[in-house]
């Protein structure tokens, strides 16, 4: 068994909403490159090759390249097979959903040298799948060490609930379980509450099982423009809007490991429906240089992605305690008049910067004369500047929680780099393409091993104006699934493994 000490995660307030954890500024930021089969089949290097619509959510300097009108369109297909162990148990899950990578217009044309420093430049608009949330995960195991009931008993005594408070104030968590008695109180001789203790009987151990299925995705709406100085330098920039889905449908059960019939716990069940939906704005600047005519080192920054976010949420619990309370059930809906739980809230994601370097064989302005390139990008993600926001400027109660969970970001995770390198061969009309991708941690604990390296490659067709591209990526993922968080004892996680393939088909066509 793994665990990891955790670091002071949350003021614990009587917020409307479940507390919002790290991993939902992980959701908008920890994701493997996606885009065209052309991009993909080479490992993702864009960030000095140019001549891809992709280029517009990596390098916009890259669109500079175009001197053509340009129209593709690039349906997919993901094959997701998970493997998690906890505490000694192993599960597989599989889950395999349609994907697209990008789709849009180019309109590149060449400038009148009488008028413009310019050779040409070119304007894109597309959009992009950055992410894809379509998942499923599993696990279980025994546990003597804690239990999930134990946050909801660290919430209630934090904030000094009393009975009236554990009733009502927590709908979405703690109410539940004090109302179908996973949690309840301690009371003195005469009759005064003490404090409050959970049922579960962590002593001899619980079966626990978690069950998560999730649907969506990021999609990044990409307006880019770029100038060719000369065929020698390039630059260009792009306005983004991000836009995120996310469903989550979760049940976690933990159920007595012992045949006692008469230890007040059985087994309890809690499910919980979740939506998020948030939209925003950023940029991408970058440029690319040719020092020498087979050499291209391009450069590109992204800012921060101000994003605007309302999510949804729905719980129900149910706990069999046996001959103390028998079988309790209540839900989130039945104490907020039906309706689901909502939040508010404003989320900056990190900033990138890209640095890149190709070589040409055979450089030539006319592109279908060159031969081969092989090219390198090196990235710096930010990952521990991610920000929350209270969405209304008045409420101080959710200031002073944000900044807690800011606090949190900070300490829980890193910056860090990832790796890309491709190539390709051109023989005539055909292509053949290779490259490798590695993502590093943003995990700042070593204990967490985390990491995702991709194997890619794919074969291309040109001729007469129409392209067709198809390409394969493969990926080898390592991630921790916390199923509860605790402030006071060690957490235990699940370590997961695995893999994701990822199949892209682009159709192109020059207008």
């Amino acid at each position: 068994m793994k665990k990891i000490y955790s670091i002071s995660l949350l003021i614990i307030v009587a917020l409307k909403l479940n507390a919002q954890v790290p991993d939902d500024a992980l959701r908008t930021a920890w994701y493997t490159f996606n885009g065209s089969a052309r991009n993909m089949a080479i490992g993702g290097v864009m960030g000095s090759l140019g001549g891809d619509i992709t280029a517009a959510n990596i390098n916009p300097a890259g669109l500079g390249l175009f001197k053509t009108k340009e129209f593709i369109l690039s349906p997919g297909f993901n094959l997701n097979n998970n493997n998690l162990l906890f505490r000694g148990t192993d599960t597989t899950d599989k889950k395999n959903s349609f994907n697209y990578g990008t789709i849009g217009f180019v309109f590149g044309k060449p400038n009148n040298p009488n008028y413009s420093k310019f050779t040409s430049s070119a304007f894109s608009i597309s959009v992009n799948q950055l992410a894809n949330y379509n998942n499923s995960i599993q696990f279980k195991g025994f546990n003597n060490f804690s239990s999930f009931s134990e946050q909801y008993l660290e919430e209630l005594i934090a904030d000094g609930a009393n009975m009236t408070a554990a009733e009502q104030n927590y709908i979405y968590g703690s109410s539940l379980a004090f109302r179908t008695y996973l949690i309840d109180t301690i009371a003195d001789a005469n009759g005064n509450l003490i404090g409050f203790q959970s049922l579960v009987p962590i002593s001899t151990g619980v079966n626990q099982t978690y069950n998560e299925k999730t649907r969506g995705g990021l999609h990044e709406i990409a307006l880019g423009f770029a100038s060719n100085l000369e065929d020698k330098l390039y630059i260009g920039g792009s306005v983004n809007i991000p836009i995120l889905s996310f469903q989550r449908d979760f049940t976690y059960s933990e159920n007595d490991a012992t045949n006692n019939t008469n230890n007040d716990f059985d087994n309890f069940i809690y499910t919980e429906k979740f939506k998020s939906f948030g939209a925003g704005f950023g940029a991408k600047l970058g440029f690319i240089y040719k020092p020498q005519e087979r050499w291209r080192l391009g450069f590109a920054f992204h800012t921060p992605q101000f994003m605007f976010f309302k999510d949804k949420i729905r719980t129900w619990m149910t706990t069999n305690t046996e001959a103390y309370a028998g079988i309790k059930s209540e839900s989130s809906d039945a104490l907020n008049s039906g309706n689901a739980g909502e939040r508010k809230y404003n989320l900056v994601t990190p900033w990138r910067a890209l640095v890149s370097a190709s070589y040409v064989f055979n450089e030539v302005k006319d592109v279908r004369k060159q031969r081969a390139f092989i090219s390198a990008d090196i990235e710096f993600v930010n990952y521990r500047g991610a920000r929350f926001a209270r969405s209304e400027e008045d409420d101080y109660v959710a200031k002073a929680y944000y900044k807690t969970v800011n606090a949190t970001v900070k300490d829980y995770y890193k910056g860090n780099f990832n790796f890309r390198v491709g190539g390709e061969l051109k023989l005539n009309t055909f292509m053949f393409r290779l490259g490798a991708a590695y993502y590093g941690s943003p995990y700042k604990e070593r204990v967490l091993n985390a990491n995702k390296m991709m194997l890619t490659g794919g074969i291309g067709y040109r001729n007469y104006g129409f392209f067709i591209d198809l390409a394969y990526a493969h990926s080898f993922n390592k991630d921790v699934v916390f199923p509860y968080r605790l402030n006071d004892k060690p957490n235990t996680f699940a370590e997961q493994t695995g893999s994701r393939g990822n199949i892209m088909l682009t159709f192109g066509v020059k207008l």
